[in-house]
C-alpha cells in the first residue's frame, strides 16, 4: 500500500507539493538536512533509553512505602541523602541511585539444633558461674534499623537486606552468654535475678550495633533449662525455700506474739515501778525530814561544843600567861645565877669540881708499867678486875 501511495506522489495538482517531494524523495533529489538526521538520531537514542531503563526499573522514580526508608546516593559526588518520608523519590539514572531498607522490627532466633539461615540459628547454651551448664530453647531478639543512621547501615552492610545476614549473629551469643554466665544456677533460676540478664544483654548490643545502624529493641527469653537432676534438685530447692518462707512467716508471728507479752509485761512492771517510785519518793520525804532533824541537832551541838572550847580556850589561855609569867621569872633567877657565874669566872668551876670530887672514892693500886711513868691512866674496876701488872684508880660514891 505504502507502494502505492508513493507511485500516487505527487499529487496532480501541479503545485508546490511536488517539487518538495522531488527534493526528499532518493534517487536524483536532494538529500534531508544534518539537523533532521541529528534530531532522528536523538530520538531513536531516547527510545532506546527509555527500553532500557523500563526493562532495568530505573525510570529515575523510586517508591518508598511507610515500612521502607530510603537513601539515595550520588556517584558522582559521593553524597548520601537519608529519605524517612514514604512516598516517591526522583533520582537521575545512573547518575544517582535509591537504595530502600526495611524498617519494620526484625527477629533474629535463638532455637532448636541447626543453623536454618542468618535470623535462625541454634539455641543458646550457657555455662553458670558456678560451673554449671543450662540452656535457653527459644530465644528472640527483636531489632530494627536506626533511620537517622541509615548512612552508616549502608556503609557498613550495603544495599538491601544483607544488614539482617551477620550483624545481630556476630554478637548476639557471645553477648548473652557473658551476661547469663554472671549468675549461678541458683540465682538464674530466679525470675528476678534472671531477668537482669537480657537488659544488661540488650545494652550491650546496642553499644556494639548502633554505631552500624542498628539497635535491639527486646530480647524475649524464656525460662532457663537444666539437666532433669539439676531440674529436680531446684524443685526440691524451691520447696525448701517455700519452707523457709514458712518459718520466716511463723518466725514472724512469733515475734508479735513475743512482742505483745513484752508489752504486756512492761506495762505490768511499768505499775510496779511506779508504785515504788511513789514509796520511794515517800521514803526519801521522810529521810530529808530526818536529815533536817538531824542537821539542827549537829548544829545545837556543834554550837555547844564551840562554846565549851571557846571556855576552854580562854582557861588554857589563861594557865599559859600564870606558867609565862613563872617561867620568865626563873629564867631571870637562872639569867642572875650566870650572870653572876660569869663574874666569878673559874674560881666557881674549880669549887664545882672540887664538890664533885668531893663525892668521889678514889682505890689506888700501885702499877708499875714504866719506871718513870709520865701518865696516868683510869679504869673503873667494878668494870673490869685488875690485870697483872696493871694499875687503876676506882671512884664510887
Amino acid at each position: 500500500m505504502a507502494k502505492q501511495v508513493l507511485e500516487g506522489w505527487p499529487p496532480p495538482d501541479g503545485g508546490g507539493g511536488e517539487r518538495r517531494w522531488r527534493k526528499y524523495r532518493g534517487g536524483g533529489g536532494e538529500r534531508p538536512p544534518l539537523v533532521v538526521m541529528v534530531a532522528g538520531g536523538l530520538g531513536i537514542l531516547l527510545v532506546v533509553l527509555i527500553l532500557l531503563m523500563g526493562f532495568s526499573g530505573k525510570l529515575g522514580v523510586a517508591s518508598i512505602s511507610s515500612e521502607e526508608i530510603g537513601v539515595k546516593v550520588n556517584y558522582m559526588t559521593g553524597s548520601k541523602l537519608v529519605i524517612q518520608r514514604p512516598g516517591y523519590a526522583l533520582y537521575i539514572p545512573f547518575i544517582e541511585e535509591v537504595y530502600t531498607f526495611d524498617r519494620t522490627t526484625q527477629q533474629f532466633q535463638m532455637e532448636g539444633k541447626r543453623y536454618k539461615g542468618p535470623g535462625h540459628v541454634p539455641l543458646l547454651t550457657v555455662r553458670a558461674s558456678d560451673g554449671s551448664n543450662f540452656r535457653i530453647d527459644d530465644l528472640t531478639i527483636l531489632y530494627e534499623i536506626i533511620p537517622g543512621d541509615a548512612v552508616s547501615l549502608i556503609n557498613d552492610s550495603g544495599p538491601g537486606t544483607a544488614f539482617k545476614e551477620e550483624w545481630i549473629k556476630a554478637f548476639a551469643r557471645s553477648v548473652l552468654r557473658d551476661e547469663f554466665g554472671r549468675y549461678t544456677a541458683v540465682e538464674v533460676a530466679d525470675p528476678t535475678t534472671y531477668k537482669q540478664a537480657p537488659t544488661a544483654a540488650s545494652r550491650r548490643l546496642n553499644e556494639l550495633l548502633e554505631p552500624h545502624g542498628i539497635r535491639v529493641v527486646r530480647i524475649n527469653t524464656p525460662n532457663p533449662q537444666f539437666d532433669p537432676d539439676y531440674e529436680k534438685a531446684i524443685e526440691d530447692r524451691k520447696e525448701f525455700d517455700q519452707e523457709v518462707e514458712r518459718l520466716i512467716a511463723e518466725a514472724d508471728r512469733l515475734g508479735q506474739l513475743r512482742a505483745q507479752r513484752l508489752s504486756a509485761v512492761e506495762k505490768e512492771k511499768e505499775v510496779e515501778r511506779q508504785e515504788l517510785e511513789g514509796d520511794l519518793k515517800k521514803a526519801l520525804l521522810g529521810a530529808q525530814e530526818r536529815l533536817i532533824s538531824v542537821q539542827k541537832e549537829a548544829d545545837v551541838f556543834a554550837t555547844r561544843r564551840i562554846s565549851e572550847g571557846e571556855a576552854e580556850k580562854q582557861e588554857l589561855l589563861n594557865q599559859a600567861r600564870g606558867l609565862e609569867a613563872r617561867f620568865r621569872k626563873e629564867a631571870e633567877g637562872i639569867e642572875s645565877r650566870a650572870k653572876a657565874l660569869e663574874e666569878r669566872g673559874a674560881v666557881v668551876v674549880r669549887e664545882a669540881i672540887i664538890q664533885k670530887l668531893l663525892d668521889v672514892t678514889f682505890t689506888l693500886v700501885p702499877y708499875s708499867r714504866d719506871p718513870m711513868p709520865r701518865r696516868i691512866e683510869y679504869q673503873d674496876a667494878r668494870d673490869k678486875p685488875l690485870q697483872q701488872g696493871g694499875a687503876y684508880l676506882e671512884g664510887g660514891n
